[in-house]
């Protein structure tokens, strides 16, 4: 079979996940918008705190995607109840690694959060407080990932909208009367955040029980799901390195440069969360195809699904360049700071189809379980994209635009390795496991 899987199927996947994405984002531009007015103090404690555990939660992220290849690879080959039986395993292993995550982060809370605030001893210590009160929602948030893993590997994506956005309404509604109502201050937002979570994990259990699977847990099938988190793991650690550190590099500029550095890296950000509904699709339609052994409709796809991004991430760059007057405008009136984004903004929008493709490459690669290859690419283009032109910015004085170059090369290597690999079709492994 080589008629690929179409427009319309992939958007009916893309487009839920899309909004699932968004959740969460949006949930903190309430959460933030509702802390801002107790105070900077407030405002930078729960910066320090969110930026500490979304990091921390982030590294989870294979709960989520590793199970997704799994799971639609069971389910293309018609074997839907081993396919929800490996989110069975990852619920168990997400359950076990947020209790972990969740007494680690409680014993170096006052050690990272002194690290980040640096000598605020004000916004250190809000920090503290509500980290130690959201780190209780950690284990729930583990389960959720897991839950979103299997769902998108049996393409209900449908579900974790639903059940992601009602879990954050309730947050949202919570957090100003907590906050306020109750005069609980910033700790109220920690605890309208757990009780989100909680709201969201059970909703997601439920799914799980609602199939009348085993739930016994098996070391095997939790080990299987271990050797995905190796890949993925290291993978996302080079990813929030070159980010990280790019912000760290620019702080050092001058307020100016940081400032617009900021502006740029959130843009890049708030696109990148819409390209990576496209990898979700591409992770459930991929593994499904390979699962059905039609690696010729899997290839097809794949194909298609890079033209996609492409096109998408065109959009978003002609937006990005055409706007570069005024955008810039809408998060700040400082002159000198808009002046400043002009050194980042034609390689952010000049990246917008590259990274496009980009990301549909990470969940094809993801979907067929060719995970060590992504990991690998992603590394070389740290190493040899982005590393260089850090250094060169910190010790040749080559500013913003040595950071933006090496952003651009970070993509661009990925782009060159990442789309040899999918047009050559070594990742079209046909078959039930990865």
């Amino acid at each position: 079979m080589t008629a690929r899987v179409s427009d319309r199927r992939i958007a009916a996947l893309a487009l839920p996940a899309l909004g699932s994405l968004a959740a969460e984002p949006l949930y903190l531009l309430v959460d933030t918008a509702v802390i801002g007015h107790l105070g900077k103090e407030s405002l930078a404690g729960l910066a320090v705190g969110a930026a500490l555990l979304g990091n921390a939660i982030w590294l989870m992220n294979f709960l989520a995607y590793g199970t997704t290849s799994r799971s639609s690879r069971l389910y293309g080959a018609g074997r839907r109840q081993e396919a929800v039986e490996r989110g069975v395993q990852a619920t168990w292993l997400g359950a076990i690694l947020g209790i972990l995550l969740l007494i680690v982060l409680q014993v170096l809370a006052e050690p990272l959060t002194t690290l980040i605030a640096g000598d605020h001893p004000e916004t250190q210590a809000a920090a503290v407080g509500w980290l130690r009160i959201a780190l209780f929602g950690v284990p729930f948030v583990t389960i959720v990932l897991a839950g979103q893993g299997w769902l998108r590997g049996v393409q209900e994506l449908r579900k974790p909208l639903v059940y992601l956005i009602g879990a954050n309404i309730v947050s949202a509604a919570l957090a100003p009367l907590l906050v306020y109502g109750f005069d609980l201050g910033l700790n109220g937002s920690a605890y309208a955040n757990v009780v989100g979570q909680i709201i969201a994990a059970a909703l997601f259990l439920q799914a799980l029980l609602r199939e009348r699977v085993s739930l016994r847990p098996y070391r095997q099938g939790m080990v299987e799901q271990l050797g995905a988190a190796r890949d993925l793991g290291i993978r996302t650690i080079a990813l929030e390195a070159t980010f990280l550190s790019a912000t760290a590099v620019a702080s050092r500029l001058g307020p100016e440069q940081v400032a617009a550095h900021l502006i740029a890296i959130q843009l890049w950000y708030f696109l990148a969360l819409t390209l990576d509904a496209f990898a979700i699709a591409a992770q459930a339609l991929i593994g499904e195809l390979l699962g059905a052994g039609k690696i010729e409709a899997a290839k097809a796809t794949a194909r298609r699904l890079c033209q996609l991004g492409a096109m998408v991430g065109a959009v978003f760059g002609v937006i990005i360049l055409a706007g570069w007057r005024v955008i810039p405008r809408l998060f700040t009136d400082d002159a000198d700071v808009v002046a400043a984004t002009g050194v980042a903004w034609g390689w952010l929008g000049g990246m917008q189809p590259f990274a496009g493709v980009v990301f549909a490459i990470d969940g094809i690669l993801v979907g067929a379980g060719d995970t060590a290859f992504m990991r690998n690419f992603t590394l070389v283009a740290v190493l040899g994209g982005y590393l260089p032109c850090m250094l060169g910015t910190i010790y040749l004085g080559w500013g913003l635009t040595g950071l933006w170059v090496g952003i651009t090369l970070f993509i661009l290597i990925r782009f060159g390795l990442g789309g040899a690999r999918t047009l050559r079709g070594g990742w079209a492994i046909g078959g039930a496991t990865t």
